[in-house]
């Protein structure tokens, strides 16, 4: 429950930044948004209750996580909070051009609620889905082969990603894809640099990288 307290005050203050950006209460985006970021918090909280031991993990994670993953959370975090503030001021308070149509939005839906869900079955696959770039020796990490899983090596991410490049067609504003596109590619430094990591440092992972060869995007990379 403390859990869910807290990834719903973070959820109550996305959407007061969005609404003073905005300048106004009827900013439908950000109500939107916000309805979408609340059932993602409900269903990672049931997911986490029957997985004590990962949401320990996720919650207060354990020795060894990279100097360079703190930094790049901390670099991800300032950026989706400028693509909420460009949002507001855009497409809430502003409209500058280029203008984008209420047609994107849809596209938007369709997008974060994909990356969502992908998310959301890395997390369910995997037991050891920490919230940082870490080998859990404590917990006898062991390579996770199923599920999404088989498919690429960083489902989490995948999800991570499409639903972050949902967010400007979601907001219908052009401008916040700026930043946006640049947490996207934060998330892609940060797949590759865990993917090395893992191939160092985690036994089995290598002869998982043989099987499963795609890191984000089957056939491609």
């Amino acid at each position: 429950m403390k859990q869910l307290f807290i990834s719903m005050a973070t959820t109550i203050v996305f959407l007061v930044i969005l609404l003073v950006s905005a300048g106004r209460l009827d900013y439908w985006q950000a109500w939107a948004y916000t309805a979408i970021s609340t059932v993602m918090n409900l269903c990672m909280r049931l997911i986490l209750l029957n997985a004590p031991e990962v949401a320990k993990e996720r919650a207060k994670p354990g020795e060894g996580a990279k100097g360079w993953d703190k930094a790049l959370l901390g670099f991800g975090f300032l950026l989706n909070i400028v693509t909420l503030v460009v949002a507001g001021l855009d497409s809430g308070r502003f409209n500058w051009l280029p203008r984008w149509s209420l047609g994107w939005f849809s596209i938007g839906i369709a997008l974060t609620t994909a990356g969502m869900g992908i998310f959301l079955l890395a997390l369910k696959e995997n037991r050891y889905f920490s919230a940082v770039v870490r080998i859990q020796t404590d917990r006898g990490h062991t390579v996770c082969t199923t599920g999404p899983y088989r498919v690429v090596r960083h489902p989490g991410y995948a999800g991570m990603i499409i639903g972050t490049i949902g967010l400007p067609f979601l907001f219908t504003s052009a401008w916040s894809s700026i930043p946006a596109l640049l947490s996207s590619i934060l998330l892609v430094a940060r797949t590759s640099l865990e993917d090395v990591a893992l191939e160092k440092e985690l036994l089995g992972y290598s002869d998982y990288q043989r099987i499963t060869r795609f890191r984000l995007i089957p056939g491609v990379w």
